[in-house]
């Protein structure tokens, strides 16, 4: 390491150090902000992050060299817009609920500071979902960019940040590094200040999170594979795969990786897809570029990654056609000595043919198990018996019928929850399976009623036997009074105001 290296490791732990002491202090200040002060706050973040869609669209794709542009622009929008829709009616401040039957009273909880790492393949869309589930819970957040993304990454957060202190957010609560290195990214994330991460980007960045002894939410690879029923309708489940698959050149982890065809339609498929844009490859041209895209132990070489078919065949020698929106290969098998069947996070695709359900579902499975398990499934059928099948028996916690996987995992083109973390649950090393939302950041409290009196043996008094000590009008028919709401309600509010002053 030079001198200059050292410097710049020493002052990303510095800055680090000082982002996560800033952002709890800032944190302490927010916490019992009201409703209406934290919606204004976040509606102005995700208001200047749509209006800004394009610009830091165009700055990720340039500074990272992945993807477009025009689809960096939508995911943008999408992570401000679409995010913010989904979570500005939920309340994350004082009293959320009252169960009267149980008599239980929750009552919101930020978690603290949130450590959020951010990937290159999505760097300034994650960050904008990030600051927004966050801070919508009264946390602070310091965003951690990929070093290959920083310039765009800190951009977007600086642009949202001065938007929410211009609403009255204390200043501090959302910041950025701007000098990343490994080191100062795990002094972030180990820091005392620091009360959860939340880890978006490859492998060893998650497990790197999960091993810091913080709570952290992580994601998992994603080896989506899409099987195509002989019931689905095959020319639109062709356009869906292409389309997806070509979006933002499949940067996104939950995009299409190896279609399987059921073989009775395997062929129109085939045909349906190239006129949709796909171009097959042949044999010796994907046994090479399995060759140059793979390191040994099975990373991808970044080269490849978020190219389109034209930079891919110019990287790797192979003759691409101007017209070729995805490259497809047939595969013989899957697994370690096929390297096109791992996740590719590039516009390539692996081909198998099964004959029948069961044979692509046990397909389907062998490919979530190298390198997908606990992620994301895509099923094209209209027979819902197949459907149904697929939803019990594979080992994914997303199954999108009859969709793109882009669009369709993070909760843009079906009902799920929007988000641009979405976790694999135990399969995949995560503790949650769900798309990762303002839910996953916001504690509850309970205040809890007796509803029954214990039992009269607890009352005694220890080396006395007999009757309990619970006294005259004590015992009770095992209900208590009713909670009486307006006076919960009052005496929260009187605390809140005390702690302020």
């Amino acid at each position: 390491m030079t001198a200059a290296e050292l410097d710049l490791d020493l002052r990303s732990v510095q800055e680090a150090r000082d982002r996560a002491l800033a952002a709890r202090e800032a944190q302490r200040a927010f916490r019992f902000a009201e409703q209406g002060d934290v919606d204004r706050i976040c509606a102005a973040m995700a208001d200047v992050a749509f209006r800004e869609s394009a610009r830091w669209g165009e700055m990720a794709a340039e500074e990272t060299g992945y993807g477009l542009a025009a689809h960096k622009r939508l995911k943008n929008e999408f992570a401000s817009r679409d995010v913010w829709e989904s979570i500005k009616d939920i309340p994350t401040c004082g009293v959320l609920r009252r169960d009267e039957v149980h008599q239980v009273v929750e009552i919101g909880w930020p978690v603290g500071v949130v450590a959020a790492l951010t990937p290159s393949t999505n760097p300034t869309s994650t960050a904008i979902f990030k600051i927004l589930i966050a801070v919508k819970a009264r946390n602070a957040v310091v965003v951690a960019p990929h070093p290959t993304a920083v310039r765009c990454t800190s951009a977007a957060v600086a642009g949202m940040a001065a938007a929410g202190e211009a609403a009255g957010m204390p200043p501090g609560l959302v910041s950025s590094l701007n000098l990343v290195t490994l080191n100062g990214t795990h002094e972030l994330m180990s820091h005392y200040a620091t009360s959860m991460i939340l880890a978006t980007g490859g492998t060893p960045m998650v497990k790197a999170a999960h091993s810091v002894g913080k709570p952290a939410l992580g994601v998992g690879p994603g080896n989506v594979p899409v099987y195509v029923d002989r019931s689905a309708d095959v020319a639109r489940a062709a356009t869906d795969i292409v389309s997806s698959k070509a979006f933002d050149c499949s940067t996104i982890c939950a995009t299409e990786q190896t279609v399987v065809a059921d073989r009775p339609i395997a062929a129109q498929l085939r045909r349906e897809m190239a006129d949709a844009g796909a171009h097959w490859i042949d044999r010796a041209a994907a046994e090479r570029l399995g060759r140059l895209m793979f390191r040994p132990g099975g990373t991808m070489d970044p080269r490849y990654v978020g190219r389109t078919p034209r930079q891919i065949g110019e990287l790797a020698g192979i003759d691409v056609p101007g017209s070729a929106r995805v490259l497809v290969a047939d595969l013989e098998g899957v697994g370690p000595a096929h390297p096109l069947s791992r996740e590719k996070l590039t516009t390539v695709l692996g081909f198998i043919e099964e004959d029948g359900w069961r044979a692509g579902c046990e397909r389907s499975i062998e490919i979530l198990t190298f390198g997908g398990d606990g992620h994301s499934l895509v099923l094209h059928a209209q027979d819902e018996d197949v459907v149904l099948a697929f939803g019990i028996e594979k080992p994914a916690f997303r199954i999108l019928v009859n969709t793109w996987g882009t669009f369709g995992a993070i909760g843009a083109s079906t009902g799920l929850m929007p988000s641009m973390t979405l976790a694999p649950g135990g399969l995949g090393g995560s503790v949650v399976s769900d798309n990762i939302t303002v839910h996953h950041l916001l504690n509850v409290k309970r205040l809890a009623y007796e509803t029954r009196r214990p039992p009269a043996e607890a009352f005694s008094r220890p080396g006395h036997a007999g009757a309990s000590d619970a006294g005259p009008g004590t015992a009770t028919n095992g209900r208590a009074g009713t909670v009486d709401v307006d006076l919960v309600t009052e005496v929260v509010r009187r605390v809140l105001q005390e702690v302020r002053r």
